[in-house]
């Protein structure tokens, strides 16, 4: 899932990009409004994660403005104002969520989550192929009943090449879906972290390699 954290507080932006990559997701923060108007215009989003006081573009302006171009981009505001009045006027403004600030950051994660699944193609709660289990709900990985310890990276590969079904991934998907902008294409990560998974499926070697054209799981 690729999630933009839009959130003027320094260190709570800081905790929620970390927080969300340990679960799984390809992660974005910045710090005011223009960056974030900036990003989303460049980058099909699945969650944002908006506060609503933001510096530079208020977060009112950025969500109607994301509303009214019909991106897919599904909206969590967060504020320090929870009266109803606050939450209607925001979930009034387009945004699909709408949590107070203070929140314990499971909630917050369960959340982005939920709106993830409204976007995304229903994903059963286990993907089998080539000897391999993966759960997606626990995020837990087996081949041929061998527990297989995976880091975020890794399982997210892993997830997506499953999820194609045994047609081809590009290096240009893995990195729109496992990473985040700051990804470097040159810098070899794809091709690492794959050399990385190949080691712990063990053989047969389940993953095809197609020059030019991307990876596909046997």
């Amino acid at each position: 899932m690729r999630v933009l954290v839009a959130e003027d507080e320094p260190v709570l932006a800081r905790m929620l990009g970390t927080g969300l990559r340990r679960e799984g997701m390809a992660v974005d923060v910045v710090l005011d409004g223009e960056a974030a108007r900036d990003l989303t215009e460049l980058t099909d989003y699945d969650v944002l994660v908006l506060d609503r006081d933001l510096p530079g573009v208020h977060g009112d302006t950025l969500c109607r403005s994301l509303v009214a171009s019909g991106a897919r981009t599904r909206i969590l505001m967060l504020t320090a104002a929870g009266t109803l009045h606050d939450r209607v006027r925001g979930l009034g403004l387009g945004a699909d969520d709408y949590l107070c600030k203070p929140f314990e950051f499971p909630e917050l994660v369960a959340r982005v989550q939920a709106l993830g699944r409204r976007i995304a193609p229903v994903t059963p709660p286990h993907l089998r192929r080539a000897g391999i289990t993966l759960d997606t709900v626990r995020h837990r990985a087996e081949r041929d009943g061998r527990t297989l310890s995976l880091t975020a990276k890794e399982f997210g590969v892993l997830r997506v090449l499953m999820e194609a079904d045994g047609g081809v991934v590009s290096a240009e998907e893995l990195l729109e879906r496992v990473w985040d902008a700051h990804a470097d294409p040159f810098t070899g990560a794809i091709r690492v972290t794959m050399s990385r998974l190949r080691g712990k499926l063990g053989t047969p070697d389940p993953i095809r390699t197609l020059p030019g054209t991307g990876y596909a799981l046997c």
